[in-house]
């Protein structure tokens, strides 16, 4: 099936569903995302998402089922079992109004950190996958491996070297009974009912049991990158505690729990932008190189120095 040709039939389900949902539709369709492993439209206060074509009903089905026993936690979709389309999963949602990226000074930190905390002391279903972090992070290794070769690449393999195994997706994770999240970002969170409702996560692809520190890498690692200001990662955090999350102690020196998810996503972070910088045929840019940099760092500082790759 054709990218031109699933957008095309992706819209036509939106609007079916949407009209389906109420009598006096404001009409109006916008694509959200249109990438080889995500297609998303919206219709009015209607979303339709077509899946990655790998994605196993197996494994999505478990995790829409969370979604949908966990309001108030997960935005829930609109039914409960994903539609087919060709090759593709297609699962529809009630839309939400994303985080503003136009408005940094109003990024909910506090309400992600208390969501996840939420989230990461939810029993999870015997039948839930691992969550998906250590292997979106090896894939994206696995593209840096195929890319034009470039002097940035040998610092981002080498920090992948020093990770343990399971940070690599080459093992099991140290954790399988812990509900996480699996690919926190503030992209993640929206306000249901729009536009002003209380913020819920969204996006399940990556759901299931594994760390839960891995959802607290990203702000973390950035923080260490110099990415996030201090205050952002400290509201971050101690929000975190304040809810009750699991993943670092209540009190005290969080980076011994964080240290190698951090590290997992930095590689992860500097891969993506030096395969797309090597594609797109130039050099990094500044943040991208702060990225490449923190991985020369943690090479040279083994992941039981915790806290030092890019202070």
């Amino acid at each position: 099936m054709t990218a031109t040709a699933l957008l095309s039939e992706l819209t036509v389900r939106a609007k079916v569903t949407a009209h389906a949902r109420t009598t006096t539709c404001v009409c109006g369709t916008s694509t959200l995302a249109d990438r080889p492993d995500a297609t998303v439209v919206r219709h009015a206060d209607t979303v339709a998402k077509a899946h990655a074509p790998s994605t196993p009903l197996a494994e999505l089905a478990p995790r829409l089922a969370t979604a949908t026993r966990l309001p108030g936690i997960l935005l829930q979709p609109l039914a409960p079992t994903p539609a087919a389309l060709h090759d593709r999963l297609v699962t529809f949602w009630p839309y939400g109004t994303p985080v503003d990226p136009e408005n940094p000074d109003a990024a909910p930190w506090e309400a992600a950190a208390a969501l996840l905390a939420r989230l990461h002391r939810t029993p999870a279903a015997p039948d839930l996958p691992a969550m998906r972090g250590p292997a979106k992070a090896a894939l994206a290794v696995d593209r840096l491996r195929a890319a034009p070769p470039h002097p940035a690449t040998r610092p981002v393999l080498a920090a992948w070297a020093t990770l343990p195994a399971w940070a690599r997706a080459e093992a099991p994770m140290p954790d399988t009974r812990t509900l996480c999240h699996g690919d926190l970002h503030l992209g993640q969170l929206v306000r249901h009912p729009a536009p002003d409702g209380p913020w819920l996560l969204i996006d399940v692809d990556d759901l299931g049991t594994g760390v839960p520190a891995w959802d607290l890498a990203r702000p973390a690692a950035w923080y260490a990158c110099g990415l996030l200001p201090p205050d952002e990662w400290t509201r971050f955090l101690d929000a975190y505690r304040a809810a009750g999350g699991p993943a670092v102690p209540p009190d005290g020196d969080p980076w011994p729990a964080l240290d190698v998810p951090a590290r997992a996503l930095t590689v992860q972070t500097a891969a993506r932008a030096l395969t797309k910088a090597l594609a797109a045929d130039r050099e990094p840019d500044e943040v991208e190189q702060s990225l490449i940099d923190a991985c020369a760092r943690m090479g040279s500082a083994p992941p039981e120095l915790t806290g030092t790759f890019a202070k």
